[in-house]
């Protein structure tokens, strides 16, 4: 059940719902102790009970609580009232890459530092050993200033001397296949930097052609048509 405007978890007043998916559930909230307005992370009501994904929303906490870089939202805290876990995050304001591309494809110029950005923020958390696994348009916000905020390390996992943590035979085929790297595809290997890094080339190119991915597949809202290399 969603929570309603006015629901008290803690310090923290909802204000209203951002967003929901399978990962969890995302609302507006007012900190009544310091007079800010916050974003709020939850489990949905169905998952709140669910061991591993209590380990994600804590994994969640601590990956983002090890980075401080412009382009990756902050985590404040993570709290608990009445039996309900939740992370309290930075409050982005602004739509996601995949709404802007509903508009339409980014001109050249716009896209190229959309991508420069994305790629300083990931390179931030590589150098921490994080790997977000689930990098995609839907998962990046766009301030008014421009500024690009990578959000849900939900799936993020930590890399020890070179080897990703393992979480089970799922590990693999947890993310949004649409945009898997082919060893990832074809090896069923777990996700690394350089398979990250392919997530961000290759959402380069939907920005470039406004192509919009989702765990169905990709499709492209406009008839822009992709050069065929072969062709004369």
């Amino acid at each position: 059940m969603a929570l309603e405007a006015g629901t008290r978890l803690g310090t923290f007043e909802v204000l209203s719902p951002l967003g929901a998916g399978g990962m969890g559930e995302v609302y507006r909230a007012h900190d009544t102790e310091l007079g800010r307005e916050v974003a709020l992370k939850l489990l949905p009501e169905s998952l709140a009970d669910d061991p591993e994904r209590l380990a994600r929303l804590k994994r969640e906490a601590r990956a983002l609580a090890a980075l401080n870089h412009p382009g990756i939202a902050t985590v404040h805290e993570i709290g608990d009232a009445d039996g309900t876990s939740f992370l309290v995050m930075e409050l982005v304001e602004g739509p996601t890459l995949a709404e802007r591309l509903e508009r339409g494809a980014l001109p050249v110029d716009e896209a190229l530092e959309l991508g420069h950005q994305i790629a300083a923020a990931l390179e931030a958390a590589h150098e921490k050993a994080i790997i977000h696994r689930d990098l995609k348009n839907a998962n990046i916000k766009l301030t008014k200033e421009g500024q690009v905020k990578l959000l849900d390390f939900g799936l993020a996992k930590v890399a020890v001397g070179g080897e990703v943590e393992s979480e089970g035979p799922t590990a693999a085929r947890e993310g949004t296949a649409a945009l898997f790297a082919a060893s990832r595809t074809v090896a069923r290997s777990c996700p690394s930097p350089p398979s990250s890094t392919h997530r961000s080339g290759v959402r380069g190119q939907r920005s470039l052609s406004s192509m919009i991915c989702t765990k169905e597949g990709c499709s492209r809202p406009t008839t822009f048509r992709p050069t065929d290399r072969n062709s004369s």
